[in-house]
């Protein structure tokens, strides 16, 4: 997978939404075009709705830790067009897909795997990708149907970006790797352009 085609999503889990745009801002301008404001946050969906108001160009905003249809319905409400999960919930991706949203939900298993694309996903969440492990998503891409792509989230830092890029990642969540509500802005901007440069520097 190249870089340039690499999904990355900044998972905002603990977002104030007082802070929601100049963090929305900074992640901008460093190159992050995918931001989630995990459900569990602060006001979300206040957070989801600032950013989404702003219209940066080609950025897409929503909603994670998704696990009820009707959260997905006030995602769209606020203005988002993304939904992710930790969890394979078919509910969840058809009320999403049937309101032309993108939608990621998270799976361990090969099953999971299937039972979300059976649902219509395709654009999966592997979660937790740390302790798995680059090895494990070579396995699964050996089965998993052209045109569905697999994101690693969870424990993933800049050092690992490589060797997940050479399994066939084709993106990546991050979460305390870059944001936490205790940054800086100063610290989410050197953050988030480190995993840039790691996703730019792989060769393909």
């Amino acid at each position: 997978m190249g870089a340039t085609t690499a999904t990355m999503v900044a998972i905002l889990r603990g977002l104030e939404s007082k802070n929601a745009l100049a963090v929305a801002e900074t992640l901008y301008q460093a190159g992050f075009r995918c931001l989630e404001v995990p459900l569990n946050s602060p006001q979300p969906f206040d957070s989801i709705e600032k950013i989404a108001k702003r219209a940066f160009p080609g950025l897409t905003v929503g909603s994670g830790t998704v696990l009820k249809s009707a959260d997905v319905q006030r995602t769209q409400a606020a203005g988002g067009s993304l939904v992710v999960s930790p969890n394979c919930d078919a509910a969840v991706i058809g009320a999403a897909l049937g309101l032309k949203m993108r939608v990621m939900p998270g799976f361990a298993t090969a099953t999971e795997m299937f039972q979300a694309i059976g649902a219509g996903a395709t654009e999966l969440k592997l979660f937790p990708a740390a302790p798995l492990g680059p090895d494990y998503l070579k396995a699964l891409l050996a089965v998993l149907p052209r045109g569905v792509g697999i994101l690693p989230v969870g424990g993933v830092t800049a050092d690992d970006v490589d060797s997940w890029l050479a399994a066939g990642a084709a993106g990546f969540g991050f979460g305390s790797e870059i944001f936490k509500p205790s940054y800086s802005l100063a610290e989410i901007t050197t953050r988030a352009r480190k995993l840039i440069e790691a996703l730019n520097a792989h060769k393909t």
